[in-house]
């Protein structure tokens, strides 16, 4: 217990900061809550320095990436529909964006592992590579607002809390593991919302 509440001590105020606002996006946006976007770009934009400093290069670059999906998913969703005055519906995947996800993750992990373990120092660079590379498609689907992001970002946070367990960073982890529970909460909600859209 004490070693568990020395770790905490030694996480920084940055970390936290990202933490709050990670949680405070990701359950403002299983709500289907617009507002989840600027906490979202807080929350990102932190992590940026605290995954470089962890040498989780994949994971920093990937938060670049979130930054600019989390202003077109802002963009996207404040849009109304042309048709009717109401948000954006929310959708299913489709068989040929799944086939096309697959292959470019299998790609991505691929590639970027390879570069990340011969080029630099990363700590897991394939592990840290599939796990970007699956988050790089989630990211899509909730921007979209497509059904089964939620299912990929469940499967991803259970790899992410191991993973940073390993690098140390351990209310980030707690973090992660938060997201399962509120992508659980999110895939439910956005299931029973669809349902309702088509009836």
């Amino acid at each position: 217990m004490e070693q568990i509440i020395s770790y905490f001590l030694k996480t920084s105020l940055l970390e936290w900061c990202g933490v709050f606002t990670g949680i405070l996006c990701v359950y403002l946006a299983a709500k289907n809550i617009i507002w989840n976007w600027p906490f979202a770009i807080i929350s990102v934009t932190i992590y940026i320095f605290i995954f470089f400093e962890a040498k989780l290069y994949a994971d920093t670059g990937l938060q670049f990436y979130f930054l600019a999906m989390n202003i077109y998913g802002w963009y996207y969703w404040s849009k109304e529909r042309k048709s009717a005055k109401e948000p954006r519906r929310i959708g299913l995947i489709k068989q040929k964006e799944l086939l096309l996800s697959l292959l470019g993750l299998l790609i991505f992990t691929g590639g970027l592992g390879f570069y990340l373990h011969q080029q630099t120092d990363a700590a897991s660079p394939y592990l840290d590579s599939f796990c970007t590379a699956i988050s790089l498609v989630a990211q899509i689907f909730l921007a979209r607002k497509v059904l089964e992001n939620w299912l990929m970002w469940i499967f991803v946070d259970l790899i992410y809390v191991g993973l940073y367990i390993y690098k140390g960073l351990y209310a980030t982890s707690i973090m992660y593991g938060i997201y399962i529970y509120i992508a659980s909460m999110g895939y439910l909600e956005w299931k029973k919302t669809h349902s309702e859209q088509t009836n």
